[in-house]
This record gives C-alpha cells, sequence and structure tokens, in this order.
C-alpha cells in the first residue's frame, strides 16, 4: 500500500476546476471499488492543487484518476517528461501502513473523520535543516502524532495531510522518549517558515474541493 503526495498549477477558473472534478468523481469512485484506490483527497490554495492519495496499485498516476482535470492543468518540466502533477518528496509520517485491511478499520474510515490540508513555505537558506531534522525524526521512530499525518516537500512548499480526531501513534510503536525532537526544537523551528506567506501558525488550512 502506497501514500503520495502531488503538487499541480491550475490552468483554468476554479468554477471549471471543480466541475472537472465532478466529471471525474465517477472514475474515482469505480477504482475505489476496484480496490486500486484508497482514498483520495484534494485541496486547493491560489492557482495551486494538492493530492493526497492512497493506493495499492503503484502504476496509478493521478491523470489516471483526473482525466478531465488533468487537461486544465498547466504541464510541469520533469525530467523524463512533463507532467500535469508533480509528485511531492515525503519526508515526514508517524505511520507505516502494510496493507488496507490493517490501516484502516470501520472506526477510522475516510468518511468518518474530517481529512485536512495544510501547506507551508520554507525559508529557502532553512529548507534543508527542516528536511533533515523531520527525516531523522521519521528514521528514529518515537515521536508520537498523528498516524495519518504525511508531509511531502516540493520546492520550497510543504503539504501536510492529516485527519480529526487524530490518533496518536509512533512508527516502532514504543513508549521511549524521541531524543531528535529536543534537537529539531533547539535550532528555533520557527526561524524555519517564511511567516509572509505561510501565516503565523506556520502552515495554511486549506479548501478541500474532492474526496473519496
Amino acid at each position: 500500500m502506497i501514500r503520495r503526495n502531488y503538487r499541480a498549477k491550475i490552468n483554468a477558473s476554479i468554477d471549471e476546476i471543480k466541475k472537472a472534478f465532478g466529471n471525474d468523481r465517477e472514475a474515482a469512485e469505480n477504482l475505489k471499488s476496484g480496490g486500486r484506490v484508497i482514498s483520495a483527497s484534494v485541496y486547493v490554495h491560489e492557482d495551486m492543487l494538492f493530492l493526497y492519495l492512497e493506493t495499492v496499485d503503484e502504476t496509478l498516476e493521478p491523470e489516471d484518476i483526473f482525466a478531465n482535470t488533468s487537461k486544465l492543468l498547466k504541464l510541469w518540466p520533469e525530467r523524463d517528461k512533463d507532467r500535469a502533477w508533480c509528485y511531492m518528496y515525503p519526508i515526514y509520517w508517524h505511520d507505516v501502513p502494510k496493507d488496507p485491511e490493517s490501516w484502516r478499520t470501520a472506526e477510522d474510515a475516510p468518511e468518518k473523520k474530517t481529512r485536512r490540508g495544510r501547506i507551508a513555505y520554507l525559508k529557502h537558506d532553512k529548507l534543508f535543516s527542516y528536511v533533515y531534522f523531520h527525516k531523522a525524526i521519521v528514521e528514529e521512530g518515537l515521536l508520537k502524532g498523528d498516524r495519518f499525518q504525511f508531509i511531502a516537500l516540493h520546492e520550497d512548499i510543504l503539504f501536510s495531510y492529516f485527519e480529526e480526531p487524530k490518533e496518536f501513534t509512533n512508527i516502532k510503536k514504543s513508549d521511549e522518549e524521541s531524543e531528535v525532537i529536543k534537537e529539531w526544537l533547539a535550532v528555533d523551528p520557527e526561524s524555519h517558515f517564511d511567516h509572509e506567506l505561510s501565516g503565523k501558525e506556520n502552515f495554511l488550512l486549506l479548501e478541500s474541493i474532492f474526496s473519496i
């Protein structure tokens, strides 16, 4: 089972985008019914879209799920080809899904929770510091947080997906205290965020425009 985040840039009005997602819903629901997609949530900020995707099919791309919407997105030049949806590199999480059955129970099914998307802008001179400490926290595996939280990076933008009410856990399923979080707090986390773009809370909550 795979979790992925993507970023896209809109090349149409928001009303056209919302209509296109409506036209894509049936295909997305069919993929979910067929077991290839578990969950998909899309959020909007200005002229950007952010997608959180849970799937059991490694070959499935956002363009396969949102064929109509993808036609209304600008293409990003990447190494192998131009893409409508840019893969965001995962850097932070609190749990590792093994299979759909153990990942979500009836009690924490996506439709029973509030699914949130938010973004933050990092200062360029602090970007690698943020990534270093968050990857170190993941590798240590002791810090507890929302088991569904998933943060990924594209350029200087972080996209964070999480769910409420939160279910706290850590990767190692241990009560041992995290040492890396102490190191992260010591380097002034607030100094890593561009507060003019991210707001005083570091992350901006986004409007949800599609969810299955």
